[in-house]
């Protein structure tokens, strides 16, 4: 582990905890929201708005920055921080969601994954070692291990199997980790932070017997945190959070506990509440750019004909830069129009109302008042659109 990395748990409230995630880029406080910079940007806002919000931490994508600009590019460039202008933490998921998101598009077999790129039709070939490689040049401050994300439904043995595969391609990834590390050279020397960590990621579908054996197995191989993938992909609710629930008491107590692709906010006041530190979603941002804006009473839908004439903030009680400034009615007229600031001004509120949501999370738990706050958010939130 690098020496510039390091999570311990200051409070705790039940299966909550408030700690602090430290790397070579800064402080992480948990339980932390990272907005998702799949190609290195946040859509629709800049990296002065993102520090604005209180972000701590963006997430990047492999495969979708091996495609382009390539790896070796942002690595001549002094690795990714430098390339895209970010100065605090970063994390790289592995591609491992494409191997579920891009179905239709990739070959799995045992070596790796082969996809049919999107840009020009040309194969890509990932393989456990290949994403190591990557993600060493891209630099990032935690890289994660490449995994095979199985939908839902799935039967139990091909849950099984998918499990077992991202089992040896954890270990293959591992020690293309442990190399590079032990090799200042590695990679004819364009490493850009040779502090970067790398997180395991625990898979099996929504088989408790396939999870407990993939959390075991994979905290043996002595990664630095770890993850709970597969969820978020079509299962129940109710489902996903006794998932949560079951895995995360499975994994080690003083290591970061990071859920990947979970939802709506909601879900990570529950899974705070089930022992989850990390979280990342596209819902904000995505939803954002299609109008929908996320409040603590509930999704509103700006395009709705009904806030044509509606002075009011989009939340009254809400501190962002676009409650305080602008109207329902600018804010839907701007997004009939189709303008570009439509994008920005709902972005920012999303991820606002998601930063700030963990903000007083955080400090829900230090002050020892977590289960009220969480009756409070749910006695105001729904998820129906209004």
């Amino acid at each position: 582990m690098s020496e510039y990395f390091s999570f311990h748990v200051t409070n705790r409230d039940g299966h909550a905890r408030a700690g602090e995630l430290r790397t070579r880029h800064g402080l992480v406080r948990t339980p932390a929201f990272a907005p998702v910079g799949t190609r290195g940007t946040v859509k629709g806002v800049t990296h002065r708005d993102l520090i604005g919000l209180g972000a701590e931490m963006i997430l990047a994508n492999t495969y979708h920055l091996h495609l382009r600009p390539g790896a070796q590019l942002v690595a001549r460039a002094g690795g990714l921080h430098q390339f895209i202008g970010w100065e605090r933490p970063i994390l790289t998921d592995s591609g491992g969601y494409q191997v579920f998101s891009l179905a239709d598009r990739r070959k799995i077999d045992e070596e790796g994954v082969t996809f049919r790129s999107q840009l020009d039709g040309a194969l890509e070939h990932l393989t456990p070692e290949i994403v190591t490689d990557i993600q060493a040049l891209l630099g990032a401050d935690i890289a994660m291990t490449f995994d095979e994300c199985a939908s839902y439904p799935v039967p139990e043995d091909q849950a099984r199997y998918a499990m077992e595969r991202t089992l040896r391609w954890a270990h293959r990834g591992r020690e293309r980790f442990l190399a590079i590390s032990n090799n200042p050279s590695a990679l004819d020397g364009q490493l850009s932070n040779c502090h970067q960590v790398q997180f395991g990621i625990v898979q099996g579908g929504v088989y408790e017997q396939l999870r407990e054996r993939s959390a075991r197995e994979t905290v043996a191989l002595g990664f630095d945190g770890f993850a709970i993938g597969g969820l978020s992909v079509g299962e129940p609710v109710k489902v996903m959070y006794d998932v949560v629930s079951r895995t995360a008491s499975m994994l080690p107590d003083g290591q970061v506990r990071y859920l990947m692709g979970t939802g709506m906010a909601d879900d990570l006041v529950e899974c705070v509440a089930r022992g989850i530190d990390l979280f990342d979603c596209v819902l904000p941002t995505r939803n954002a750019r299609n109008g929908q804006l996320l409040t603590r009473m509930g999704p509103l839908s700006i395009k709705k004909a009904r806030f044509a004439e509606d002075l009011r903030p989009v939340d009254p009680d809400c501190q962002c830069y676009t409650c305080q400034h602008f109207s329902r009615a600018y804010l839907r007229y701007l997004f009939v129009a189709g303008e570009m600031t439509a994008a920005t001004l709902n972005t920012l509120h999303n991820l606002h109302f998601y930063l700030d949501t963990m903000r007083q999370t955080r400090e829900a738990i230090r002050s020892g008042s977590f289960g009220e706050f969480r009756q409070r958010f749910h006695e105001t939130f729904s998820r129906r659109s209004r």
